[in-house]
């Protein structure tokens, strides 16, 4: 699925334009994550489908949904963009960074330098890059560009493999364990058990997929997690304040 994804991906580079610089703040998204050093946060994500589970939430409403996020107590919001396979949109991305306070990072497949100048335009305050979709170096570079840009960068892995490769290039600051395996795509949150001793000590850790309820949280907390990235599990929800209340324990 992820080499279709790309192949995809290429595809639209080829057609991409760039929108108008978006006037909106910038946040960081690091610093969202680490506000409360005692306190793991959430980065609550705005997603309508996925190519596995198709359409997840319908009607669907970013704006509003992302309000509901931001009254619900999330750091910082994932919002997915990309078109063909998790029907996003970048204009989603905008009207949330114009109605909330809150950083947003984009979420979606970037393997190359104009989507990241689309990002910054679009308003995005982070973007993703995502180690089984680039060869390190590759990586890096799309890392730097960003940061040239003034956009935060989480990079995701799935393995202990993924995470070496890209340590012998750099460190980056945030890293996101994905606990979905993308051959079998099944979850297990001891992934982020498995590859804590391996992250750098000053790198923050995002724990992905699987989380589901207040326990989920505090497992990965002690895993040495200090975000979770949530998004399927909340959007099923017909109130997502609520449900994101009720997954931070309260």
């Amino acid at each position: 699925m992820l080499d279709k994804i790309l192949s995809t991906k290429k595809q639209e580079i080829q057609a991409l334009t760039l929108p108008e610089q978006a006037d909106v703040p910038y946040y960081s998204l690091k610093n969202a994550l680490a506000a409360e050093k005692e306190k793991i946060q959430v980065i609550a994500e705005v997603k309508k489908a996925s190519p596995s589970k198709g359409v997840i939430r319908n009607p669907f409403h970013p704006v509003e949904i992302a309000k509901s996020y931001e009254s619900g107590g999330a750091a910082a919001l994932s919002v997915l963009t990309d078109v063909s396979y998790f029907q996003g949109n970048r204009d989603y991305l905008t009207a949330i960074k114009k109605a909330v306070g809150l950083p947003v990072l984009r979420k979606d497949f970037i393997i190359e330098d104009i989507q990241i100048q689309e990002s910054k335009r679009m308003g995005a305050d982070a973007i993703l890059l995502i180690a089984a979709a680039l060869e390190p170096k590759k990586l890096y570079e799309l890392y730097q560009s960003a940061e040239e840009q003034g956009l935060e960068v989480l990079v995701e892995f799935h393995s202990k493999q993924e995470l070496e490769n890209v340590l012998h290039v750099f460190e980056p600051a945030i890293i996101g364990i994905n606990n979905r395996d993308l051959k079998t795509f099944e979850t297990s949150l001891m992934v982020t058990e498995q590859l804590h001793d391996d992250v750098p000590s000053h790198s923050l850790i995002v724990s992905e997929s699987g989380i589901h309820t207040y326990r989920d949280l505090v497992y990965v907390q002690d895993a040495g997690a200090k975000a979770v990235l949530v998004g399927e599990s909340l959007m099923k929800q017909d109130d997502v304040e609520k449900a994101l209340r009720h997954l931070k324990g309260a």
